[in-house]
């Protein structure tokens, strides 16, 4: 593993948390470093991290000069978690390989060629959907326990772009376009490997190139670190990562919140914890509660997740709640200091089941019928 890059990178890393970094120390860094053409090579993970890093710091660096845009102003964690409440309402999107596995959770690895469609996605269907609901905001899941990718990494072939895959085409960017058209902010979901998840047999959570079973804690932790920095660089319009089972037993929050934060300085983040004992216990940003509610005068900025159908992935059969039952969850979760995170689960071509689409319509007349008028000034 080669310490010295990445002990470089953390030092630039605190350089630009201070507000320090600039280009041409990113360039000092990567003096001397091989190159290979294969944009999949694994190679050193160390090296890995920093390079994701320092792509990330050199694109704000660019953008930040006079001629471009004015540099970013870093907001308090507080301003971030108060404009985060006020959005109150998000859509959670379960779609994966799970999809076509017929599970939650995926064992093992399965072949790309699974993950099939059938044609292009209409993630403007999802888009318009989460807005006849009145929601404000909306989450992906990127990569989650099967370890595939929706989104062209630089750092595996187990993605969107595998040579095997029919889909060819990046699904974050369609996600994401589709949801900012739509006046919408996005969020990306990623699963990290918890040593919860126990055998590397089974659960890989990873892709190969970061097998579990060949690769220590640490490996993947900074395999993972590259990933979340190459989403915030590619995708400048995510606002906000939901990160699945992180906890203190993979990292303490301060390292993830400032690898996040020198590339992103006014990004969110939260953490469902491992524990069911300790979800809804603040690590990061945000506290997170899912399928149940947080105690009455929580005073934790929080967010509770519920599915709209019985599943969080698509499983056949799948139906959905009533607007009212919605309804009601979502204003107990609004009144405990905590946004309402309504997940749908896509089928295998796509699509948002009929059900869960009339749902989400009948909500959003429901809560215009039941919102309190504005008082005049």
């Amino acid at each position: 593993m080669n310490k010295k890059t990445l002990f470089a990178a953390a030092s630039l890393l605190a350089a630009t948390v201070m507000g320090g970094a600039n280009v041409s120390a990113a360039e000092k860094i990567n003096a001397g470093q091989n190159k290979n053409n294969n944009v999949h090579d694994t190679g050193d993970l160390s090296r890995k991290v920093a390079d994701s890093i320092l792509a990330a710091l050199a694109r704000r660096a660019t953008a930040a000069t006079p001629d471009k845009e004015t540099p970013v102003t870093k907001k308090s964690v507080k301003a971030l978690q108060e404009e985060f409440l006020k959005l109150k309402f998000g859509m959670f999107i379960h779609y994966n390989l799970a999809t076509y596995q017929g599970v939650q959770w995926v064992s093992g690895y399965h072949d790309p060629s699974t993950f099939n469609p059938g044609s292009k996605i209409d993630t403007d269907a999802w888009a318009d959907a989460a807005v006849s609901a009145g929601m404000k905001y909306g989450v992906l899941t990127a990569k989650h326990v099967s370890g595939f990718c929706l989104w062209d990494s630089k750092y595996t072939t187990y993605d969107v772009m595998h040579p095997d895959c029919p889909y060819q085409q990046d699904l974050v960017a369609q996600f994401i376009k589709s949801f900012k058209s739509r006046g919408l902010k996005v969020g990306l979901y990623y699963c990290w490997r918890h040593p919860g998840f126990g055998d590397p047999e089974k659960y890989k959570v990873l892709p190969p190139e970061c097998d579990p079973a060949t690769h220590t804690l640490e490996e993947q932790n900074e395999f993972q670190k590259a990933q979340i920095a190459e989403l915030l660089a590619k995708y400048p319009d995510v606002f906000y990562v939901w990160n699945d089972a992180l906890d203190d037993k993979v990292m303490p929050a301060a390292h993830i919140l400032t690898h996040i934060r020198a590339i992103r300085p006014n990004a969110i983040a939260s953490a469902n914890w491992w524990s069911w004992g300790k979800k809804g216990t603040p690590y990061v940003d945000i506290a997170v509660k899912e399928l149940r509610h947080f105690p009455e005068g929580n005073t934790a900025p929080g967010e509770t997740c519920w599915c709209l159908e019985q599943k969080w992935f698509w499983k056949e059969g799948a139906r959905s709640k009533t607007a009212k039952q919605v309804v009601d969850l979502m204003t107990t979760a609004n009144s405990r200091n905590s946004n309402f995170l309504l997940n749908v689960g896509p089928d295998r071509n796509g699509n948002i089941v009929e059900s869960s689409v009339k749902t989400l319509a009948e909500l959003g007349k429901l809560r215009d019928r039941n919102a309190t008028p504005d008082l005049p000034e």
